[in-house]
């Protein structure tokens, strides 16, 4: 595997992403961070429902990856997440793909992206 995808971290979290998933989202985000992850991917695919809170936890995870100058990215966002993303205008501040597959491609391409 190409060293720059395995510097990425890829997070699954399923369900609905509220208070409490997104409180456990943050902290395995920010593990991976400590860990060395110089990037982490949110997959979305298995998330039914984001509300206030979990949206939050993804604006604070997004925050503190970028004050280690780090980045998070997000894929396969659902047509609820992606209302959500576009009313709070967070699609304009996330980096999102349509899946795990389009986001290696661009990578692959744009090495630099992370």
């Amino acid at each position: 595997m190409d060293s720059t995808i395995s510097a990425i971290k890829v997070i699954q979290p399923s369900g609905i992403l509220d208070g409490p998933q997104a409180n456990q989202l943050r902290h395995d985000i920010n593990e991976s961070l400590e860990a060395g992850a110089r990037g982490i991917l949110v997959d979305l695919q298995s998330v039914t429902f984001i509300d206030s809170s979990g949206l939050g936890g993804l604006v604070m995870a997004f925050k503190s990856a970028r004050a280690t100058g780090r980045k998070l990215f997000f894929c396969s966002v659902g047509e609820q997440a992606r209302m959500l993303f576009e009313i709070t205008g967070m699609d304009q501040v996330f980096q999102i793909y349509s899946d795990q597959r389009e986001f290696g491609q661009v990578l692959q391409e744009t090495p630099e992206l992370i």
